[in-house]
């Protein structure tokens, strides 16, 4: 399990504290697979905001949808009926080649597996997207993430030369160094150990504080949750509650309450 964060570092706070831009929104959202007898309701009817500059936690028991959510929101699955926007950008109505850009342009995406190639050094596998883009990099900007995720001694490493959370570190650099609207990460600790975990938490926590990013993650650890600001919790496709200025402590016991729910009903 990921290391606890230090006490002190969340703001807290309710909805009437943060921003109310918003960064991605799902409305009366519902993902269907199968038909008939077979018919699966991964999400039904979920709406909900993800504001700028705020770090969101998606949590729920296996099954829940929260990763269908993440998934349908960041434009990386279809939904059945409902409706997502990236910005003012309505997802549903772009075509393939539009989709792709936009998810290459606006937002950025850490997952568990670090989908780093191989023969590039970390510096190049951070620029990737953008060179592919055949946009340039912002120099002050790059240095500062650079920065922020302590990979300046490591830049002309290849993966197979660094640590997993050195990896992983490298992931998140190239998540941030576009400049995305919106960074989605797909459970982005799974696969390091708790220090390394801690340390990948931290500096998206400190991209969102420091930087203005915009976090969407997706996790079941409830330690990892509480570095987010708000964490929003799915059970059988819907959106159940929600927990602002989390501890690792509220977040596990409004899932066993669910866990409870889930053996009496």
């Amino acid at each position: 399990m990921t290391t606890a964060p230090s006490p002190g570092l969340h703001p807290g706070g309710s909805p009437a504290d943060r921003s109310t831009a918003v960064a991605a929104r799902a409305m009366e959202l519902s993902k269907i697979y199968g038909q008939g007898e077979t018919q699966v309701v991964a999400l039904d009817r979920v709406s909900v905001d993800f504001r700028q500059a705020e770090f969101t936690a998606i949590m729920g028991p296996s099954g829940s949808g929260k990763s269908t959510l993440m998934h349908c929101v960041a434009g990386l699955d279809t939904f059945t009926s409902g409706s997502v926007r990236i910005g003012d950008t309505e997802l549903g109505s772009l075509k393939d080649k539009q989709l792709t850009k936009l998810r290459r342009d606006k937002i950025g995406f850490i997952f568990q597996a670090f989908n780093l190639l191989p023969t590039l050094t970390a510096l190049e596998n951070i620029t990737l997207p953008m060179d592919i883009a055949g946009r340039k990099a912002d120099k002050q900007w790059l240095d500062s993430v650079i920065q922020m995720v302590g990979l300046s001694g490591r830049l002309g490493h290849r993966p197979s030369q660094l640590s997993g959370g050195q990896q992983q570190r490298v992931a998140v650099a190239r998540a941030l160094a576009s400049k995305p609207e919106i960074i989605f990460g797909d459970e982005p600790t799974g696969n390091l150990d708790s220090r390394s975990g801690a340390e990948v938490l931290g500096f998206l926590r400190n991209s969102v504080r420091e930087l203005g990013q915009t976090v969407v993650m997706v996790t079941h650890d409830p330690v990892a949750a509480a570095y987010a600001d708000r964490v929003v919790f799915l059970a059988d496709g819907r959106i159940v509650d929600e927990l602002y200025g989390p501890t690792a402590d509220s977040v596990l016991d409004r899932m066993k309450r669910f866990d409870a729910k889930g053996r009496t009903s």
